[in-house]
């Protein structure tokens, strides 16, 4: 399929590769990895080309601003990986379209900071990686806690999204890891991570006091979609506190949008699909993470009606992300 749109597609700064060299330098193919990252107007782009993807929203890469323990340094890297972005995308804003990175450890700041990529630089949204640290290095914040709806509320008046991406868990609260490094990692650890962020943000009420605010996820939903009849049918069975008029489905299918970012198998993809509904669910591949080519070539080849491969390939993201494009 030519002019697919993609939403999870990631870049970095010198100065913001030193949590992933930590955990990434002994695989063999960090090296390419970082060269891609830092990369966006060259190799990208022929990649883009080869294989039939027209755009990419950009997003500074995990964990990015949200590891960072002092609100100041946040706010001034925040700042410029955001410029940094906006002049790259000004050099092919055919083909580029940014996220916004923000310093979660200070709500007021994050406002700001959304409030000037969204009017000033054009960004279509936020991407976040996951919880955020603060003045210690143990510390986790959510943004369900009460702190954070004012900024929910200004996202939710701009009307674009909020893409929550995944990030490795912090190890001194991680004790049921040990041992098992491989569960820290995006081969399980991301999805937990993201999927438990998620659940907070509906438990805590945030979306019957903005019903129209919209949350992404990526790679096939955090594992969430194969949970949603069993979240339902034991809160009903057993709340446990819970007590929100709607069951968690109703949120899930009216508040949230799904990327097949990093997630390329038909099975879960046709499952995922048929529990969200053709208009909740978008193309993504996890650049440089995962292989443009073995991304795109395996969407293409997908079985699906035309209508459904032009939702989810493209016309999804232009609706929800308000992209100029025809």
């Amino acid at each position: 399929m030519q002019g697919k749109i993609a939403l999870e597609e990631h870049f970095a700064m010198e100065d913001t590769l030193s949590d992933l060299e930590r955990r990434l330098s002994d695989n063999g193919d960090w090296a390419d990895t970082r060269r891609r990252l830092l990369d966006i107007q060259k190799l990208r782009l022929e990649e883009m080309d080869r294989n039939g993807i027209e755009m990419v929203i950009l997003s500074h890469t995990a964990p990015g601003i949200q590891e960072l323990l002092d609100t100041g340094e946040a706010v001034d890297l925040s700042q410029r990986a955001n410029d940094l972005l906006a002049e790259e995308i000004a050099r092919h804003p055919d083909r580029f379209a940014g996220f916004a990175a923000l310093p979660m450890q200070d709500p007021e700041a994050a406002i700001i900071e959304l409030t000037r990529c969204i009017k000033d630089l054009g960004f279509k949204g936020a991407l976040v990686n996951g919880f955020t640290q603060k003045d210690v290095p143990d510390s986790v914040i959510f943004y369900d806690i009460p702190e954070y709806r004012p900024f929910w509320a200004v996202l939710n008046e701009f009307d674009l999204p909020f893409y929550m991406h995944p990030r490795t868990s912090i190890a001194s609260r991680s004790q049921h890891y040990e041992g098992h490094p491989w569960l820290f990692s995006s081969a399980w650890g991301f999805s937990v991570e993201a999927s438990i962020h998620s659940l907070r943000l509906i438990g805590s009420g945030l979306f019957e006091e903005l019903p129209k605010l919209q949350i992404v996820l990526g790679h096939l939903g955090e594992r969430i979609p194969f949970d949603m009849w069993r979240l339902d049918h034991r809160i009903e069975r057993q709340p446990c506190g819970y007590s929100l008029p709607q069951p968690m489905s109703y949120y899930l299918r009216n508040n949230f949008h799904l990327t097949t970012s990093g997630n390329f198998y038909e099975p879960v993809f046709n499952f995922t699909l048929a529990e969200m509904g053709v208009d909740r669910l978008m193309f993504s591949v996890d650049y440089p993470y995962e292989d443009m080519i073995e991304g795109a070539a395996w969407f293409d080849q997908l079985e699906m009606a035309k209508e459904t491969r032009q939702k989810v390939g493209r016309t999804n993201a232009v609706d929800l992300f308000k992209l100029n494009l025809t």
